[in-house]
């Protein structure tokens, strides 16, 4: 019981600084140009109404009803997908307040809310935000431990 209170504190403070974020989107950046930061990345906002890259335009349910789906799907087999220790936790947490971010917002607005523009030049990289770098974060980790992990056999 001790492990779930810590996780839900922890998720639910990840998840508002991901909404909080979007929120401040929303407010300072809707309707004005992108906001630069260097020569390399501006904050724009940004309506996906798909998922990663702009893929699946205006499947909006369906993609909320994938998002419920993963995460109780990753709540489920919690002790089978994240490894033991740390580094596990972190990647349960930072997953657990991706998804649960980004399907807040497809319920709420109809899309997500993206903001950080990184650029090369005028190539720019897909527009994210909070939630996405904690799952793309997550994935990190949880690909790193599988690279690194012991082997028993």
């Amino acid at each position: 019981m001790k492990h779930f209170v810590f996780s839900f504190v922890v998720v639910v403070h990840l998840l508002l600084v991901d909404q909080i974020a979007k929120a401040a989107a929303l407010f300072y950046l809707k309707g004005n140009p992108p906001v630069p930061y260097g020569p390399f990345f501006n904050l724009a906002y940004v309506e996906n109404r798909g998922c990663a890259w702009g893929m699946f335009q205006g499947q909006v349910w369906p993609l909320a009803a994938f998002g419920v789906l993963a995460f109780a799907f990753l709540v489920w087999k919690r002790k089978s997908v994240f490894p033991k220790g740390f580094q596990g936790l972190v990647a349960e947490h930072l997953l657990y307040a991706g998804i649960v971010g980004n399907v807040l917002d497809r319920f709420y607005h109809g899309f997500v809310v993206d903001f950080f523009d990184c650029h090369w030049g005028c190539h720019h990289f897909p527009c994210f935000n909070v939630a996405d770098s904690y799952i793309t974060v997550a994935a990190a980790i949880l690909i790193a431990c599988s690279l690194f992990e012991k082997r028993t056999s």
